[in-house]
């Protein structure tokens, strides 16, 4: 698949899976960025009145109860982040309900761990549960259940969970918002000659050299968990963009067709 026909595709997606991590949505200090917040539902809104279906996958629960409850960093012990989770998520959906309502939509909070995914008759309740969310015009808004989750049943970090959203809903296309332009040829807080790769056609081992490091030190991902969960939906045949989530309104000029950060090509085999 050529890049015009990759942006094409993205351009043309009706049912959107964007997922939006804890460093675009939060300070340094953890508290929410409300100003961004503001603009991403803002535009959302917009785009599912254009006639899209929106789903929304969203990081923060941990990040926000830890600014919410003072504490100096994010805790390290399942417990610790387990309260954090619980504290957070009300303020994460409180913002959410509260902003999209503003411009008329209905939200709906969907926490999974991996176990649900994992069982076949599980898994085929949360396809129904949001094929039914979609048909009524809802937005779900998908986290996973940090409360609940421990090594075995977690997902890790969101960016996982956003490709699998996209697979189970069957979306056109996946756009994961982060920190920085996209996927460059290294770390550009780190290398000054680093170059933004517009096109990843192929995800190899050049491409994971390129990707690794860690993530903020409020989220749980980087650009690697990014690589991975690009590559489980591109196999899927859903054509995914990894793109900075600083300025929200990006997403029209994205969706108008305009080459903005790293755009994976679905696998046209896939589907």
């Amino acid at each position: 698949m050529s890049s015009e026909s990759g942006g094409s595709a993205v351009a043309r997606a009706n049912r959107v899976v964007v997922k939006v991590g804890t460093s675009t949505l939060t300070y340094e200090n953890g508290r929410l960025n409300l100003r961004r917040i503001e603009t991403l539902v803002r535009v959302l809104s917009d785009l599912k009145n254009s006639g899209r279906e929106i789903i929304l996958v969203t990081s923060g629960a941990i990040g926000v109860g830890t600014g919410q409850l003072g504490l100096k960093e994010r805790p390290r012990d399942t417990a610790g982040k387990q309260a954090a989770a619980a504290v957070g998520q009300c303020e994460l959906m409180y913002s959410y309900d509260k902003q999209f309502s503003t411009y008329g939509h209905v939200t709906a909070q969907v926490l999974l761990t991996r176990d649900v995914i994992e069982d076949g008759r599980r898994k085929e309740h949360v396809v129904n549960t949001l094929s039914r969310l979609l048909e009524y015009g809802a937005i779900p808004i998908v986290n996973e259940n940090d409360t609940v989750a421990v090594e075995e049943i977690e997902f890790g970090d969101n960016d996982t969970l956003s490709a699998l959203v996209a697979v189970l809903a069957e979306a056109d296309a996946l756009v994961m918002l982060t920190d920085i332009d996209g996927l460059y040829t290294a770390d550009p807080r780190s290398h000054a000659d680093a170059r933004l790769i517009p096109v990843a056609e192929a995800i190899d081992d050049t491409l994971r050299a390129a990707a690794s490091g860690a993530g903020s030190s409020r989220g749980t991902g980087g650009m690697i968990t990014k690589l991975n969960a690009a590559e489980i939906a591109v196999r899927a045949g859903i054509p995914t963009v990894i793109m900075n989530g600083a300025n929200p309104r990006r997403l029209y000029d994205l969706f108008d067709g305009e080459p903005i950060g790293t755009l994976f090509p679905a696998r046209s085999a896939a589907r």
